[in-house]
């Protein structure tokens, strides 16, 4: 199994921009694809967008797509999630995954999960 912590959290106003991490140890992050999920008060967790094991595919939930770019950096182990013109509504939890097959729009395709980073986006 791969261990996932996030960083990077934080509180931003909106329009601000935040860089999340997530760093993998246990075992190399090269061999799944991963994603970023989160989950609002009151809401389930949802899809953001999610990489390929190679880091040239990736895919964006339409919520947030022009305002984030997802990477990873293989040699490093390091997932990266680049937030731009952040909303109110981006406030949430947002997770880390990997150990990934099937869907990746589909949280239950990811068998290793993070602890989760508080983003809250707020004036």
């Amino acid at each position: 199994q791969v261990q996932l912590v996030e960083s990077g959290g934080g509180l931003v106003q909106p329009g601000g921009s935040l860089r999340l991490s997530c760093a993998a140890s246990g075992r190399t992050l090269s061999n799944s694809a991963m994603g970023w999920f989160r989950q609002a008060p009151g809401k389930e967790r949802e899809f953001v967008t999610a990489v390929s094991r190679s880091g040239l595919n990736t895919w964006y939930a339409d919520s947030v797509k022009g305002r984030t770019t997802i990477s990873r950096d293989n040699a490093k182990n390091m997932g990266y999630l680049q937030m731009n013109s952040l909303k109110p509504e981006d406030t949430a939890v947002y997770y880390c995954a990997a150990c990934a097959s099937g869907n990746l729009y589909d949280e239950s395709s990811y068998d290793c999960w993070g602890q989760g980073t508080q983003v809250t986006v707020s004036s």
